[in-house]
């Protein structure tokens, strides 16, 4: 099968569970409105693409490349990001629902989550060093042996991280989010 190469395309309003991307490198792309529910995109390249109001749940991702990819206002639910090809593994998210997807064991060095939904998002034996998470709501997201120094969480909320199971020096709280770093010992404080 020949591999498909496609440089500076536009995608608008496809519905791609009815007929699959075609596999290949897909270079300076933007994906927009589409559906890939459930889809496909496996061995499939992605390099400095853009996906803008896309359904992206439950995608298969063996093995798919993500360089320098950016998810605006998406749906990504229960996407297996740990299955990716890990070299030059690199994305930012905006206003995305992220729930229950998994970025287990990747590393996630100064990645951007702003205004995401992360409620029982696995982040087990990941590297988010440098990371920010800037007004997400973090509900029961997973967090163990993670690395998490010099994340900025300040903006964040319903945080529950546990400090003596991830790493977590220089890491920034506000006042008021950092009482998740106490709720493993069950005290109440008033």
């Amino acid at each position: 099968m020949k591999h498909t190469f496609i440089n500076d395309k536009t995608f608008n309003g496809i519905n791609y569970t009815l007929e699959a991307l075609p596999k290949g490198e897909y270079d300076n792309c933007t994906f927009i409105n589409c559906d890939f529910s459930e889809s496909y995109l496996s061995t499939i390249t992605f390099i400095e693409c853009e996906f803008i109001d896309c359904n992206l749940s439950m995608v298969k991702t063996k093995s798919t490349t993500l360089k320098d990819v950016v998810f605006n206002n998406c749906k990504l639910v229960g996407v297996p990001f740990h299955d990716c090809n890990v070299f030059l593994f690199s994305v930012s998210f905006n206003d995305c629902n992220l729930n229950l997807s998994s970025f287990f064991n990747l590393k996630l060095k100064s990645t951007l989550f702003k205004s995401c939904k992360l409620e029982q998002t696995d982040f087990t034996d990941a590297d988010l060093t440098a990371s920010k998470f800037i007004e997400c709501n973090l509900y029961q997201t997973i967090f163990d042996n993670t690395t998490l120094e010099n994340v900025d969480f300040k903006t964040s909320y319903n945080i529950s991280i546990n400090p003596n199971s991830n790493q977590i020096k220089n890491a920034h709280f506000s006042k008021d989010n950092a009482l998740g770093l106490l709720k493993m010992y069950h005290i109440n404080i008033d």
